[in-house]
């Protein structure tokens, strides 16, 4: 993999200098979002699937095909809070997640046209202002399968889905991320590596098929008190069942807020080779499943990660929105990104 070339030399000299330089910004939750929005079902279905025989209302990533100018509008307000690189709407745009609404065979239009709207902003924005370059993170998502775990308590060998499947839905997500025009790709909120490493064999056969490789982050998720991923895995075993993928970064997003989740970046540190992201959840889910924490007191756990130089890109998920993301920025703004002892462009 290594040996192929990068996809625009140019553009990747560009992000590996902002790495060098400062502690990168990485956007906040779509999903919060969108869900502020408080959409209906017609936003989802719009003309083109008004007839569909499924309800479409959550689909969140139908929307950058029936709702573009909200998806663009989301990610512009990002931008316009100091992100320095936006992530595509497409968490669930797989052929596997989108079984559920029975609209599996739009998996690689999704794809393309989230990436072609994340893109197409982010160029925009850097035209009004050329001070830095802002960069479009491709998203793939866990599917809502495991491929290590059953399903049913009372057959523990049954699997729902196997690597093959897994492969095949990622690789279609991958190359339409890549037909879009992502800078970066990114495999994210991952809970049981097995899926991780299909994502990771499906992500390197897109880019043998391109004849080109894009940087590619790994993000994992701790999901309890534990301290493991849902399959079982410490933060130093997710990244070394990982690290053969030769990632840009390696990181952990998700479940957790960022008070409880610095412990597991902290591991991390202490044994990754690469460069390291974080983007947590604003706190823990109150009794309603909303997350209260606000830009301010965020911002002032998230100090901690710069202040301790153990992360390059920190960023959000649930519950963060702009103005999260802008409190971030400031807290983070002055700190040396993390330090490591290889190259991160060889």
């Amino acid at each position: 993999m290594t040996t192929l070339p990068w996809f625009d030399p140019k553009r990747t000299d560009q992000l590996m200098q902002c790495l060098n330089d400062r502690i990168l910004i990485l956007d906040g939750a779509m999903g919060t979002m969108i869900q502020n929005a408080k959409l209906e079902e017609e936003d989802f279905r719009s003309e083109r699937f008004r007839d569909h025989d499924h309800d479409l209302k959550g689909n969140n990533d139908l929307l950058v095909l029936t709702r573009p100018d909200l998806v663009g509008d989301i990610h512009r307000q990002f931008l316009d809070a100091g992100c320095d690189l936006i992530e595509t709407n497409t968490f669930n745009a797989n052929r596997i997640s989108q079984a559920d609404y029975a609209l599996e065979d739009l998996s690689a239009e999704i794809n393309r046209e989230a990436a072609r709207i994340a893109s197409e902003t982010a160029r925009d924005v850097e035209q009004q202002d050329d001070s830095r370059p802002r960069f479009v993170v491709g998203v793939l998502g866990p599917t809502n399968r495991t491929a290590s775990i059953s399903p049913d308590v009372s057959s523990p060998g049954y699997r729902n889905v196997d690597f093959e499947q897994l492969v095949a839905a990622y690789l279609e997500a991958t190359l339409g991320l890549l037909e879009g025009g992502v800078d970066l790709i990114m495999i994210e909120t991952v809970f049981d590596t097995l899926n991780a490493k299909a994502a990771i064999f499906a992500v390197q056969e897109a880019f043998e098929q391109k004849g080109k490789r894009w940087p590619l982050m790994v993000s994992g998720t701790i999901t309890d008190a534990s301290g493991r991923t849902l399959s079982g895995q410490t933060a130093e075993a997710f990244f070394f069942s990982v690290a053969h993928a030769d990632p840009l970064t390696v990181g952990f997003n998700c479940a957790l807020g960022a008070e409880q989740l610095k412990p597991h970046v902290d591991a991390l540190d202490r044994v990754a080779d690469c460069l390291i992201s974080a983007h947590p959840n604003a706190g823990l889910p109150n009794e309603f499943g909303e997350y209260d924490e606000s830009p301010e007191d965020m911002a002032a756990v998230i100090k901690e990660f710069a202040r301790d130089g153990v992360i390059n890109i920190i960023g959000g998920c649930c519950g963060t929105t702009p103005a999260h993301l802008e409190a971030i920025r400031g807290a983070v703004s002055g700190y040396q990104p993390r330090q490591i002892t290889r190259a991160v462009a060889a």
